[in-house]
Order: C-alpha cells, then structure tokens, then sequence
C-alpha cells in the first residue's frame, strides 16, 4: 500500500511507514495512492463480520503484510459484536460501543495497536494523542501493558463526562494522562506542535493514535459492511447512513467503504453547535468559531482535522460535495432527540441521537437509514438521566473504575511546557 502526504505529494509512504509516523511533514495526513474496488460485494456481505473485515483490510495490506498477517491483525483486535438495532420503523443504530471501553474508538485502536505491535517490534515509541472523550479510553486499553509503547494522553480538563474520564486517566503503568486547562482544539495543537519539534518527535519516538491514523481509519471502513449487511437482511433498497461528526475520521472510513463499492444512498454529517462542516457545506465558506462545550462533547471540534481527506475523497471519486449532507443541531435539539427515541423504546446518547435526528431530517418519506451509536449511554449517565428522567445502571466496564483515583497531570495550553513534562516523564 502507497499513500502521499496531502500537504507534500512528493513524500510518499508505505502503510508500515505511515503507521509509525502518524503525520507526514508540515502536518500533512496521509492519503493511499489508489482506492481498493471490490467487485464481489453481495459475496461479501453475506460473510460474518471478522471474515469479511479480513477481506476488506486485505484488499488495502495483503500486498504489503501478506493476507496471513492481516488475518491474524483482524483477530486480534475484532472480538466483540456490533449488533444493528432497530430504533424504530426508519431507523437503526448500529452499535459500536460493545467494546472494551465501550465507545467506537475500541475498533481503530485496538486495530491500530496490534499493528505496531506487529510492525514495530524493533523500536520503542511513545504514542501521542488527544481526545474528546472516547479515543483516550480506547487507546489507553489497546496500549496498556505493552512494553514497549508508551502513551501519553492530553484531553480538555472538565470538558468531558467524568466516566469518559476515569476510564482512562485511572490506569497508571504505561499510560500517562494530561488535563489541559482549555479545549479539545488546543488539545489537539499541542499534539501537532510536538510532531514537528524534532526534539519530541525523533527523542520520544512519537506516535499518534488520533484518528489522523491510517490505521485507525481502516479497521473503522470494516464496520461500515457490517451494517448495511445487517441492514440488507431485512430491508429493500440502499441505506442513507448519519454520522456523529467532530474530526471526521469516522466520516472518512464511512467514505472510504463507499469508494470501495459499499451501496450507500448518501452520508449526513451530523454535528452539534461546533458546526464548522454543516455551514461550510451550505454556504462554501470555511469559518471555524471558538469551540464550545456541549452535551455532546466528544464532537466539540471547531477544526476538524480529518476534513482534508474528505474532500480529496470527494474529489477522487469525482462526487461533488454536494452529494454530503450537513447538519448541525442545537443542545436543545440534542435533549428532544434523546427523549423521542426514549419514548419509542431506544436508550441512547447525545452523540448517537444527534445522528437520528439528523436522519429523520433529511431521509424522504421512503427511506430507510443508520445512524452510528458511538458510545454507550452510561458513559454519559448525567445527560442521560437528566434528560430522561431516569436512572441509569452502570455496566461493569465503568463499575471498576468510577470510584478509582484519577491520576492526571495538569497543564496551561502551553507548548513548552507539555514539551518539558514529556521529557520528565519519559526520558
């Protein structure tokens, strides 16, 4: 597999070394060189979720790995189900939060760390990442215990539910967790700025988890097939499938199987009041504002940082942008969401029912769609219970760790001293 830097065609990469890098130079992601098609499609989705995946990941990294290896990559990180849901008679969630951590990230990252596990034996490396929520759980879980990866997580201090936060910054070992005293885009900056201080990056061996990994947006295309294979089984016709937007990686990945042949009617793009892409897809004109805290806070991202490779997406496949639907939804859209789906028999989250929302907005009187549920609704137990009224159990992933003592560092949205903390930790 080849992929170029967006930024600098010029540089080009192997999956094994885009993997390892994270980012390309001047912060450039990496984009493959060509698309896989698939031909077989109806073959493929009549296989089983793990099967399938092995075919799908094989047809980016069998030339490269050999399919050997990309088989056992896939059973070693998928090991969990993602049962399709029927919400009501229009609308499914497919749900993505049976994983360790209980969120979608457990998909990219668990996927993502048994590659380096496998690629990068020889090297020790520190992984860098920032999270809105659920990436620094996910990446934390994949990662914990291997002796040679170190992690270090930065996320915004009091801006992310306190289970999303104990889940991760409770587990000590190789996982070092940062407080910020700002928000997730800053968060985000300061991962940026260490990969391009050669300092950093080339002393601490750094590594991103972030979904501007490759990686990650691979095993992430894999779930895609799994719901409209679900969705095939019972219905007619092409699903229009809802995204839970923040950095658009998941959008990516959902793009990504499109390309591959994966009959989708369209994509929506569904954020909160961090509404950048819906305003751009509108209007044409690209005006991040100041990020602002929401109760769906794991998309509170002004400047998403996979949206360059949506476009070139968009752009390679020849479909117009307009063919993206955006939709950014208020918080009081998000609570009355909540509560519809409550009311017709689905629990579920802020996230995921900003997606719903979004669907019965945009679907015609005809069509049938996905949304995405991204996490699971405990995670986020205090929205939940306030906005239904209700009280909510807690499963037993989040039961071991809401009484453990959270063991962060904190820092100022500061460069220079995130720099020196790396150092005193790791070094």
């Amino acid at each position: 597999m080849e992929l170029y830097n967006l930024k600098h065609p010029s540089q080009k990469v192997s999956f094994t070394q885009a993997v390892k890098l994270g980012l390309g130079k001047d912060r450039g992601l990496f984009f493959p060189v060509s698309i896989p098609r698939l031909d077989n499609i109806d073959a493929l989705l009549a296989m089983d979720f793990v099967e399938r995946s092995k075919a799908i990941l094989g047809a980016w990294l069998a030339d490269e790995l050999g399919q050997e290896q990309v088989d056992s990559l896939v059973e070693r990180a998928f090991n969990f189900e993602l049962p399709l849901t029927k919400a009501d008679d229009r609308r499914f969630c497919l749900e993505l939060f049976h994983g360790p951590t209980l969120a979608f990230k457990d998909f990219g990252a668990r996927f993502m760390a048994q590659c380096l596990n496998s690629l990068a034996q020889e090297d020790k490396l520190t992984i860098l990442t920032a999270t809105s929520g659920d990436t620094g759980a996910a990446v934390a879980d994949a990662f914990y215990g291997l002796d040679k990866v170190q992690v270090v997580v930065l996320y915004p201090k009091g801006k992310i539910s306190l289970l999303q936060e104990k889940m991760f910054t409770t587990l000590g070992d190789n996982i070092h967790t940062v407080a910020v005293e700002s928000d997730f885009d800053a968060c985000q900056d300061m991962v940026k700025a260490a990969f391009e201080d050669s300092d950093v990056r080339d002393g601490l061996h750094l590594n991103s988890a972030n979904s501007i990994n490759i990686s990650r947006l691979l095993a992430q295309v894999c779930y895609y097939f799994e719901a409209v294979a679900q969705f095939k089984r019972a219905n007619q016709g092409d699903p229009v499938i809802a995204v839970p937007s923040g950095n658009f990686g998941n959008l990516t990945a959902g793009l990504f199987a499109k390309a591959m042949g994966l009959p989708v009617k369209r994509f929506v793009a569904a954020t909160n009041s961090n509404d950048t892409v819906p305003r751009y897809l509108a209007d044409g004109q690209w005006s991040p504002k100041a990020t602002v805290a929401t109760l769906s806070n794991a998309m509170d991202v002004a400047e998403p940082s996979n949206w360059p490779r949506v476009e070139t997406i968009m752009e390679a496949m020849n479909w117009p942008l307009s063919e993206l639907v955006g939709v950014g939804l208020s918080e009081q859209d998000t609570v009355e969401a909540l509560d519809e789906l409550y009311r017709g028999g689905y629990l579920s989250e802020p996230h995921a029912a900003i997606a719903a929302k979004a669907l019965s907005l945009t679907m015609s009187a005809d069509e049938q769609g996905i949304f995405l549920g991204t996490a699971h609704p405990a995670k986020f137990k205090e929205v939940v219970e306030q906005a239904l009224a209700i009280e909510l159990e807690l499963p037993s992933e989040l039961q071991a760790v809401k009484d453990k003592p959270i063991l962060s560092a904190e820092l100022p949205a500061d460069f220079a001293r995130l720099k020196a903390h790396l150092f005193e930790t790791l070094a």
